[in-house]
């Protein structure tokens, strides 16, 4: 299994569409300071009464849009581009057992996303709180241990979402056809429900993959009308969507000729 990961993580590492990853998620953590300091701004030029109820999104906020989208890139590739290149048939005459080969492409990836959201996360808190310099913007001026339940979770869905989409690239084995279909359910899907007759549109929204984490753990300052599951519960559902995903997709897998 070492030997199966390591082999995995050098392939990954040596193709351009992970850097290309890489750099967005680089990216957006700079856009995190940007934003921040367009809220510092914004900040300064607001009446006292103004500033008593104004609201600013976290300095996280730029990358839990992108950590998302980068993690179905990222989760997709590694299979989707071995069966178009047919590169899967050398990885699998390397290694025969298929449920090893399935959970070591599965792994690195994952893990992978998960240092990724984990070190961008926290580089965009600390990088946000010291381009506000002090001021008392809410969701700025928390303390740094109120915002860790919130980048654990994003991390955590993150690296969860990574899986998922790597589940629904053994099934599909299609790059463009697993993108799709992972940034439907992230973008399109949550969107669609909000047009549903209530309760259906909050309950339905509630057990979302994308509405997830911030049911998990808020970002600090921040306020929601709706009523979302319990933490526990939100994290057992994410656990329960990546174990499904990634069992279809090794049974699917362990059986289907490459």
């Amino acid at each position: 299994m070492i030997d199966a990961m390591a082999a995995e993580w050098w392939k990954l590492r040596s193709v351009r569409s992970t850097f290309a990853v890489l750099g967005v998620i680089a990216a957006f953590a700079v856009l995190c300071v940007v934003w921040s300091l367009y809220a510092a701004h914004y900040w300064d030029g607001l009446s006292a009464a103004r500033r008593a109820t104004f609201e600013a999104a976290p300095p996280e906020q730029p990358l839990s849009i992108a950590l998302p989208v980068c993690a179905v890139v990222l989760g997709a590739l590694p299979l989707t581009s071995e069966y178009a290149s047919g590169m899967i048939r050398t990885s699998l005459a390397a290694m025969p057992r298929r449920r090893t080969l399935f959970a070591a492409k599965a792994a690195v990836p994952g893990a992978a996303m998960l240092v990724a959201a984990l070190v961008s996360l926290a580089a965009g808190v600390l990088a946000g709180r010291a381009a506000v310099d002090g001021r008392p913007l809410r969701a700025f001026d928390a303390p740094l241990a109120d915002h860790v339940p919130y980048v654990l979770a994003m991390a955590a869905a993150t690296a969860a979402i990574t899986l998922i989409t790597f589940g629904l690239a053994a099934v599909l084995r299609s790059t463009a056809g697993t993108i799709t279909a992972g940034m439907a359910v992230l973008f399109v899907v949550p969107p669609v429900a909000n047009f549903l007759p209530g309760p259906w549109d909050e309950r339905i929204w509630s057990v979302l993959p994308s509405s997830l984490p911030g049911q998990i753990a808020a970002p600090p300052g921040a306020s929601s009308s709706r009523d979302g599951l319990p933490p526990l519960a939100s994290a057992l559902l994410l656990a329960a969507y990546t174990a499904v995903a990634l069992g279809v997709g090794a049974r699917v897998f362990g059986k289907r000729d490459a």
